[in-house]
């Protein structure tokens, strides 16, 4: 079995949502043979330091949950989502999985990013036997730490990405780095894979800096940047990236070295925010690029207007919200990927839900499409994983504009398990 997602064109999508969008409610479900309703428990960081990330997490969520139910829902069933806040915290993640199991009777549980969440989470959704679709991007994974019922099919993982950006960082930047991440599990897989990465492209890594999450002020952690860096690698999370930023700027002044930051310390961030115009002419990398480009697909001009987000990445609504752009695009493609799995299997209900999972990890090749706006991908159902693009962009002139585009080639590495192997 190959892939079960479906390449649309802009204007056969429209028209599908058109005639679908024309019939009264009943109508579009009238040939299910249960009105009930496809239950997603949707895993949500609405407090804790994840909040900025859940807040958009959930209106990427409700727009994908929209699309489908006005195009007929999954197998002529509407989806409807049970969100629970997790506090990103891993004891109450793996509380709000239960829930999802023994409360709400969900079909499948959703969208979890910070990666301790999802680590103190997944062993109970094993237990629990309940598909688990996270959206983060640890490596956690794909390194076979985990368990049959997780997987990463709609975002690409740390290893992937660091391993397609060392080579950039190398030829056009420097190769003698320092590297400030935080101090937990997401930081952690940045901190190894970057480190073996940036060697294997005859770099090396002079110094890392673990950081709190919860850390409020950065300015004493910069004193320990070796004075012969060439170039600053920065990954940030949580409230207060954007002290975080702004403190880096009055430490180095002009004089600082090459920064290449993942956009993770600018998500939720206006980044023409005061104290911001030292990042002129840094890069970034970007799951997806937070201002619109020149050669932005047709499929992404429709994603975007549908999440409510313009052209620099903010929402519509109000040009102060900043989306997380980057990632929630993760949400969207998952949920599509769950609807197209669904159908594969002919989902009906708990009994089948093996037979989803069979059926995620027999796709490989996902086209860019509506369901895909972020661009092609491949998917790996033994280490249930997906592979994509990465982008870096540079600031110029307070755009972030797209200087690189890797190849999904360059992001692939060794299988390090295959979960396919394991029972159900």
């Amino acid at each position: 079995m190959t892939d079960t997602t479906t390449k649309l064109t802009r204007r056969g999508a429209l028209a599908g949502l058109g005639a679908a969008a024309s019939l009264p409610l009943w109508a579009r479900y009238a040939g299910a043979q249960s009105a009930e309703p496809i239950r997603i428990g949707f895993q949500v960081h609405r407090t804790g330091i994840g909040a900025a990330y859940g807040r958009w997490y959930d209106r990427t969520t409700q727009a994908a949950v929209q699309m489908i139910n006005e195009a007929g829902g999954i197998n002529g069933r509407p989806v409807e989502i049970i969100a629970e806040d997790d506090g990103t915290d891993a004891k109450r993640g793996a509380e709000v999985v239960e829930k999802f199991a023994n409360q709400h009777n969900c079909d499948i549980a959703f969208g979890t990013l910070f990666s301790h969440v999802v680590i103190g989470s997944a062993p109970r959704a094993g237990e629990l036997k309940m598909p688990y679709f996270v959206v983060s991007e640890g490596h956690h994974v794909a390194s076979g730490m985990l368990n049959r019922y997780t997987l990463q099919p709609g975002i690409t993982d740390v290893k992937s990405q660091v391993q397609a950006m060392a080579p950039f960082i190398a030829q056009n930047l420097g190769k003698k780095v320092t590297m400030v991440f935080p101090d937990f599990a997401f930081g952690h897989d940045h901190r190894d894979y970057f480190t073996a990465a940036i060697e294997a492209n005859g770099g090396e890594v002079l110094e890392h800096i673990a950081i709190p999450p919860t850390e409020t002020s950065f300015t004493k952690y910069f004193p320990k940047i070796p004075r012969d860096t060439e170039v600053l690698y920065h990954v940030m999370v949580g409230p207060a990236v954007l002290t975080f930023v702004k403190e880096l700027g009055e430490f180095f002044g002009p004089n600082g070295p090459q920064m290449f930051g993942f956009i993770d310390s600018l998500e939720a961030v206006n980044i023409g925010s005061p104290g911001l115009e030292f990042l002129e002419g840094s890069y970034f990398w970007e799951g997806m690029p937070r201002h619109a480009q020149d050669d932005q697909s047709e499929f992404e001009t429709i994603y975007r207007e549908k999440v409510g987000v313009d052209a620099r990445g903010a929402s519509i609504s109000d040009p102060k919200d900043v989306s997380t752009y980057a990632h929630m695009f993760g949400c969207w493609e998952t949920l599509h990927i769950v609807k197209a799995g669904m159908e594969a299997s002919g989902y009906s209900g708990p009994a089948d839900r093996a037979a989803l999972i069979e059926a995620v990890e027999a796709m490989t090749e996902m086209p860019a499409s509506i369901e895909h706006p972020q661009g092609a991908k491949v998917f790996n159902g033994k280490t249930h994983q997906v592979f994509g693009h990465q982008y870096i962009t540079q600031l110029q002139d307070g755009m972030l504009k797209k200087v690189h585009t890797t190849s999904i080639e360059d992001t692939l590495y060794p299988d390090e398990v295959d979960y396919t192997t394991q029972s159900f």
